[in-house]
This record gives C-alpha cells, structure tokens and sequence, in this order.
C-alpha cells in the first residue's frame, strides 16, 4: 500500500504514524512524498492565494491516477468537498485540538506591542478581536522552523501553533496550551484524514481497524459547521467539539467583530449540531464578515 504525504516533518511523522499502525495488522505500506502549491509558495499568507486545497490537490490528484492509495492529511487542511471518486476511509484517534502559544502563558498576558507570529487568518482575526493592542506577524514554515524563529527572536516574540503538531515532534514543552474558547481551533484540527479512492474496497477494508467513531462524529460536526457556512479551510471560521457540545466562530479579519454559537450534540442525527450553529451564526450575520 503506499501512502501520499506531504514533505514536511509534521507530514512525514503522521504519514508513519499511519504506515507502523498499519504493520501492526498485517499491513505492508510505504511513503510517498509529493510536493503541494502550499509548500511550494511560501513567501506570503496563505489566505492571499487564490484558490483552495494548498496542501492536498497535488496529493489528491496522484490517488486519483492510482499513483497512490491513501491520502494522508492533516485533516484541517482537506476542503469538504472532495473530488468526484474521493472518500474519506478512515479517521484515526484526534489528537488534542487546542491551540498554543509558544513562548508565552497566555495572550492575555503578553504586553502591548508584543509580536505574535501566524499566518493563519483565523487565527490572525482571532489575535485582533482579543487583543489589538498586539503585533500580528506573517510566519510560514514548517513547525520546527516556526517555533525555532520565536526562541531566536526572528521578527518575532510568540506564536500560535496547533498542540498536535507540537507534541507530535516532541515540542510540546515549548506552548502553553489556550482557551478554545479564547482562540478556538479550526474545523478537524488535531485529527487526520485518510482518503482513498471511492471505489478501492481494499483499501478502505485495510483502515478499518485505524477508524475512531468519536473522533470521526466530532470531526464530522465541525466540518458540516464549515460547509454550511460555505467557507474553505483559510475561512476565519473556528469550531470546537467540547464533549456534547459544539461551538463555532466566525470573526471579521480586522477583528472588528466576532460571533459565536453553540449547541448540543445530536447523536442520532449526523451533521445535525453543525447545521444548527451555522443557522445560528448566519442569523447573527456570519455571512456579511465572510463576505468582507
């Protein structure tokens, strides 16, 4: 079997991740790296590129013409709506979802003018409603190169990063983690999505044994959150499973305004809890600061 990731170190870790669970029943599987338009383009933001899927249409496109059998994404990354004769075979264990803040307790306690390096327009839209008396400074680059820049004082004093990409390379000690309800993460952050093509029986049989019900249900609800209110994945759109309860956020990019909703989980009924809070948010006006 052979497995489509990302160059990156985090990419690289989680596509291993994949491959020893996959030895442990019996599976035989290797790695191959593609390069995506996101890595390859990293002198500005990726919200000032046109287009969606930075850092899976490549991949996608080798699975399609079977140069591949699974994606392995971030699933934070991967649009809802995937290519005709793409799903979605399994979605392991999600990792803590939470955001951190590398070098530094909490946003609250940086002062004034302090330099917060991300480049992630949530986050960005997020930073500015909670705190615009802070600097908020474009940081690309893989994990290690991010978090590296912070302790040497390259432009920057702190940074936001996911804690699933932290502690995954062994840098949890390095962020301190915050308040979803403070900055909230984005729609599957922590969890990963392993695609396949729809029609390979095989392979979806084989990743099985790697789906998590919980974390899938979860995940699920978030990201029915981010197709309701027709955003992509560099949309200031933020969601949070915490236990029964779903939360999301859409915030103006200037961090003039900020709306947030939630609502109880409807076990039977899939999709339900997202659909719900993405009325409520459009109720509100979430379609007026996407639109903007």
């Amino acid at each position: 079997m052979k497995l489509g990731t990302r160059g990156s170190q985090l990419a690289r870790w989680q596509a291993e991740w994949v491959r020893d669970r996959l030895a442990t029943q019996g599976v035989r599987a290797e790695i191959v790296v593609i390069k995506t338009r996101g890595d390859a383009e990293v002198d500005r933001p990726l919200h000032e590129l046109e287009g969606k899927g930075f850092f899976t249409k490549e991949i996608e496109d080798a699975l399609l013409g079977g140069r591949i059998d699974v994606a392995v994404h971030s699933l934070k990354d991967l649009p809802t709506g995937l290519p005709p004769g793409l799903t979605l075979g399994a979605i392991p264990v999600r990792h803590d979802p939470r955001e951190a803040l590398v070098n530094g307790r909490s946003l609250a306690d940086l002062p004034p003018g302090t330099r917060v390096g991300t480049s992630s327009l949530r986050r960005v839209a997020q930073v500015r409603f909670l705190r615009p008396d802070l600097e908020v400074v474009p940081l690309r680059g893989n994990v290690p190169t991010r978090v590296r820049k912070v302790e040497t004082h390259d432009g920057l004093d702190a940074a936001l990063l996911a804690i699933a990409g932290l502690e995954r390379l062994g840098l949890g000690g390095k962020g301190s983690v915050i308040d979803p309800l403070d900055v909230m993460p984005a729609p599957g952050q922590g969890a990963l999505g392993l695609e396949i093509r729809d029609d390979d029986k095989t392979t979806r049989k084989a990743l099985q044994g790697l789906h998590d019900p919980v974390s899938a249900a979860a995940v699920g609800e978030e990201r029915t959150l981010l197709a309701e209110l027709g955003g992509g994945c560099q949309a200031p759109v933020a969601a949070w499973v915490d236990g029964n309860r779903l939360y999301g956020r859409v915030t103006e990019r200037d961090g003039a305004s900020q709306l947030t909703a939630s609502t109880d989980l409807v076990p039977k009924h899939r999709g339900a809890a997202g659909e719900i809070v993405a009325r409520l948010l459009l109720a509100e006006g979430a379609g007026t600061l996407l639109a903007r």
